[in-house]
């Protein structure tokens, strides 16, 4: 690590950069100065988010559309290089994770701990504004130390490359309110969705039931902590489960049609899968009858700093998500890979910032 403090910072590095749909390549791209709030990360692990891959293949992450060419990733780890100039934030070698949103105008007419709500926030790696807000999947990127989250000890950087996703799945089920001896019914067991049968576990609920088309996504779910799991395609095992709060992950109509079935009457459903923009047939009908609550869910706020803890004192188990591993210079093959959830959960990139293990599979679980 000391050596990296003493490197010579480049005037740009290779950062990977959606131009459209299907046209995924590794630029070189500027290195800034860093504004007076800013510190320098030289990044070393970024998980591919299913809206990287959703750029990628479509050209648009639900309401999203990219219109010019876009640095992608938000799930990023890494180690301060230079700090703020103004003195604030952590020094240089702490080891961070990142919050990649900035609230934006609008946000006062919001809870003050909610800005997530904000139409005005940005988010690293985002079409969801014009001009466009650029990711962290480069060697090195400019951050405001507001973003910067340090590290306690214990927890390694490879790990920490989960902590925003994993903040998205606790702001999910915190969406659901207390879970403390509820049932629990997970609708797609990707990332999220595992994540989100890790954050049930440590919260207290007493079975958590996963559900997903595929062997792996399931397996994964089962290491962090899922009780039973179903293959998605049989509906009627979902309806009988019949939660009383619902995670639905999958981000399609099926899903939610499964997440509504195989809810309790008066039972919660969480939406944390983005489906596609444009209208979506579901059976709302019985959302009605049931008095069911459907509650949005959108990102996160502060639960990153719960999910730092809960990894600090061992509460949380997340590991096993992680399943494949590749350097940047891999990295159309590495999003080939997590686009396949038949064999991958997470896939990560290494920056070539400290060790990376062999660019072969890494499996966890």
């Amino acid at each position: 690590m000391a050596a990296a403090l003493d490197l010579e910072l480049p005037a740009t590095g290779p950062a990977l950069v959606a131009h459209a749909a299907g046209d995924l390549r590794i630029d070189q791209v500027p290195l800034p100065r860093p504004a007076p709030d800013e510190a320098v990360v030289e990044v070393h692990y970024g998980g591919i988010c299913g809206s990287d891959l959703h750029y990628w293949l479509h050209g648009a992450a639900g309401e999203s559309i990219l219109k010019a060419p876009l640095v992608l990733g938000h799930e990023i780890s890494g180690v301060v290089v230079r700090p703020a100039a103004n003195g604030a934030g952590p020094a240089a070698g702490t080891a961070v994770a990142v919050h990649p949103a900035t609230p934006g105008p609008g946000a006062a007419r919001y809870p003050a701990d909610r800005p997530n709500r904000s139409p005005g926030c940005t988010y690293l790696g985002s079409a969801a504004r014009y001009p466009h807000t650029d990711g962290a999947f480069s060697r090195y990127v400019n951050l405001p130390v507001r973003m910067l989250r340090p590290l306690p000890d214990g927890i390694n950087l490879r790990t920490a490359a989960l902590i925003e996703p994993a903040s998205v799945a606790w702001h999910a089920v915190a969406r659901a309110g207390d879970v403390r001896g509820k049932t629990a019914l997970v609708v797609g067991s990707g990332p999220i969705g595992a994540l989100a049968v890790a954050v049930l576990k440590r919260a207290g609920a007493a079975r958590i039931t996963a559900v997903d088309l595929h062997a792996r996504p399931l397996e994964i779910a089962t290491a962090v902590g899922a009780d039973e799991v179903i293959n998605a395609a049989d509906t009627a095992a979902i309806a009988a489960v019949e939660a009383d709060v619902v995670i639905e992950s999958s981000g399609n109509h099926h899903g939610l049609a499964s997440a509504i079935n195989g809810a309790v009457r008066g039972g919660t459903v969480v939406m944390v899968g983005l489906l596609p923009t444009g209208m979506q047939p579901v059976p709302i009908s019985l959302a009605i009858t049931r008095e069911l609550d459907l509650r949005g869910s959108f990102r996160f706020n502060d639960e990153i700093d719960q999910v730092i803890a809960a990894l600090a004192d061992g509460s949380l188990h997340i590991g096993p998500v992680i399943t494949h591993e590749y350097p940047l210079a891999q990295a159309l093959h590495a999003f080939e890979v997590a686009k396949d959830s038949t064999t991958s959960g997470k896939v990560l990139l290494g920056f070539g910032a400290g060790p990376l293990s062999p660019p072969e599979d890494v499996r966890t679980a």
